[in-house]
């Protein structure tokens, strides 16, 4: 084996994905958390006496992401109060258990937590939301959801931040997968570290530009308590594919994942190719780009049995809603159209059928007058 090429003493147990370097478990573990808390500091993530919420669902990213964050806030004296913040989506057979594990992480990093649950904000569970729509585009309801539910929860715990554990991987396909799209708007807002800054509480990604091989082999040597089990509902989710074509550039170029983050970074978008301009949905009022937000649009599709009325731009999603009133409303005024027509019919009928009785008495009587005038006729000769 190896010597570790930082401390060239302890022998490598590993090697890093990110650079290929044979590391000791002592130095990968300082060179990982050094590296975010380089991130935390060069980006300015945190001010001393923020309240900070972690999203936690009890995953690897998650969990990693609230030990490192309160282990570094100890050693540093980042001066932050921490609270973990979790949503109960509803999954049964997947979130309970991965609940559990948070509630365990509460105790074990001495962190308070609180859980929102899809059930209680929005009265539908994703297993429902599946057994109404099936498992093509679930992931875009609870994608929609759980975003409003952990904004709905830093609110209500009344929290100046919030964190999550997006890593470099899940940037490098939500860049890829824009592209795809042609979602050019959205670039700026996928590689920005800090988001949130209209009018919602900001989100930082501590884990930017942290590679998930690396968050699995940090949990694996700290023997950290994390749910491990895929959701049942994500195999089939279009992020899959951004996933495998990003695992298999890793393979020829481990720096792969970093440049299509630098790239998304760098790209050149012209100022008239911009996200829309937020509002407040004038329905529930949470920050939206439409008079009805994304949130409510599905909502009304799952409440009157039209569940994908809320897939696609809502924009195109309100047109759907116009035009079924457009659609309905012709239908009425076609209904009335008819039955004025075939009363008008009804009418006409009637008016041909008195016409026709006239006309028959009037070539009777013109026969009758003919008659007569024979006779008259005959009676001069």
């Amino acid at each position: 084996m190896k010597l570790c090429t930082k401390c060239s003493t302890r022998k490598a147990c590993l090697k890093r994905p990110k650079t290929g370097d044979p590391l000791c478990k002592e130095c990968f573990f300082e060179a990982f958390e050094e590296e975010i808390h380089w991130t935390i500091t060069t980006f300015k993530l945190f001010n001393p006496g923020e309240y900070v919420a972690i999203a936690a669902s009890g995953g690897k990213d998650s969990t990693v992401l609230a030990h490192v964050i309160k282990l570094l806030n100890d050693r540093y004296g980042y001066g932050i109060r921490l609270v973990l913040l979790s949503i109960d989506e509803g999954i049964t057979g997947y979130r309970d258990d991965s609940l559990e594990t948070v509630k365990r992480n509460e105790h074990q990093y001495n962190i308070p937590l609180k859980i929102l649950s899809y059930k209680d904000l929005y009265g539908w569970t994703m297993d429902k939301i599946v057994a109404a729509i099936g498992k093509r585009s679930n992931c875009t309801f609870c994608g929609v959801f759980r975003r409003q539910a952990l904004d709905r929860g830093a609110m209500q715990l009344g929290v100046t931040k919030m964190v999550t554990g997006h890593n470099a991987d899940d940037i490098a396909e939500t860049v890829i997968m824009n592209i795809l799209r042609g979602d050019i708007a959205r670039l700026r807002r996928c590689t920005s570290i800090v988001t949130g800054s209209d009018g919602l509480i900001p989100r930082s990604k501590p884990f930017k530009y942290t590679y998930e091989k690396e968050i699995v082999m940090y949990a694996h040597f700290k023997k950290l308590d994390y749910f491990s089990t895929e959701c049942i509902y994500s195999p089939n989710a279009y992020r899959g594919h951004a996933r495998a074509y990003i695992k298999n550039l890793e393979l020829q170029d481990p720096l792969a994942i970093l440049n299509i983050i630098y790239s998304g970074e760098c790209m050149d978008v012209r100022d008239d190719v911009r996200l829309p301009s937020k509002r407040t949905c004038k329905r529930c009022g949470y920050i939206s780009s439409q008079e009805v937000c994304k949130a409510c649009v599905m909502l009304e599709g799952l409440n009157k049995g039209i569940p994908r009325l809320g897939i696609g731009k809502t924009s195109k999603v309100n047109k759907k809603i116009e035009n079924l009133k457009i659609s309905s409303d012709r239908r009425i005024k076609g209904g009335d159209e008819l039955k004025n027509v075939n009363i008008a019919n009804d009418s006409n009928d009637k008016a041909n059928k008195c016409t026709n009785n006239d006309n028959q008495a009037s070539d009777t009587c013109k026969n009758k007058i003919k008659s007569s005038l024979l006779k008259e006729t005959t009676l001069d000769w």
